[in-house]
């Protein structure tokens, strides 16, 4: 029988999680309103500068728009819900803070270099830097069966042409004119998350947890009759094979973003404060 809550360390210990979040929009969002009750402060929220102040700000939360800021609020983690190009500068004074860093936009990684510095900040300052699976599932199983090695790893991206709009898919293919599903880019994990960083992110995920942006080949599909945003993905190795199908509803404030996408923030928050992690 079920007797303390999933959060009863943190709770019975009078522990609070302190954390910033680095972007405002429907991701972050999402994830503040389904963290509810768990013993977890929001400290800062930082957005561009020159933006509005957001009507639904948590009281508890100091708005901020520079690195330099982030630091004074004294979070015990900094979550990135904002694109690839703030997981650099966030990136640095979370972890030189001594903070861990959660990672969404990991396309920014297809960026070895910013990788490798990242991780030496991390380890010179006892962090952590979390990739958090997004749109994902089965991440855990592709980076245990890369113990014994990885011969393929194969990673499909459908999505309904709307969500493909205002990327290089309208140099490829007529989006609005559709009628069957058409595949406008096949290659390199690398290469799918420089020229699509917001839409084939979780590329890198899987890259990262595998056997590598260069290794890891990508196929990116507009799909007319498709209705959510779905991945493919197909592992072959020692440990045997690896087969997953994954179908997320888009966010309704942003059709390029899957749900899961929001729910696995959450869950990569939560686990921090939970006695039973899965």
């Amino acid at each position: 029988m079920w007797t303390r809550g999933v959060s009863d360390v943190a709770v019975s210990t009078g522990m609070v999680l302190r954390i910033a979040f680095v972007g405002w929009g429907a991701i972050a969002r999402t994830a503040s309103r389904l963290l509810g009750d768990a013993p977890i402060e929001i400290v800062a929220i930082a957005v561009r500068s020159g933006s509005e102040p957001p009507p639904d700000l948590p009281p508890s939360a100091q708005l901020i728009t520079e690195p330099d800021e982030l630091a004074s609020t004294l979070p015990d983690v900094v979550a990135e819900a904002a694109g690839h190009q703030t997981v650099g500068p966030w990136g640095r004074v979370a972890l030189q803070a001594g903070a861990d860093f959660i990672v969404s936009s990991t396309s920014a990684f297809a960026d070895v270099t910013l990788l490798d510095e990242l991780r030496g900040i991390a380890t010179h300052h006892g962090a952590q830097i979390h990739i958090q699976p997004g749109a994902l599932g089965a991440v855990d199983a592709i980076a245990a069966a890369s113990l014994l090695g990885l011969e393929a790893v194969e990673h499909r991206i459908i999505k309904p042409p709307i969500a493909w709009q205002g990327t290089p898919a309208e140099d490829r293919c007529v989006l609005d004119e559709l009628e069957e599903p058409e595949t406008f880019f096949g290659g390199t994990a690398a290469a799918a998350a420089s020229q699509f960083p917001k839409n084939a992110n979780v590329a890198i995920t899987t890259a990262l947890a595998g056997i590598g942006p260069e290794e890891t080949q990508v196929t990116l599909v507009a799909d007319p009759l498709a209705t959510e945003n779905r991945h493919e993905i197909r592992a072959f190795g020692d440990f045997g094979q690896l087969e997953i199908s994954i179908s997320s509803h888009p966010l309704p404030d942003n059709p390029k973003t899957s749900t899961m996408a929001a729910l696995n923030l959450v869950r990569c928050i939560q686990n921090r404060v939970r006695s039973l992690v899965i």
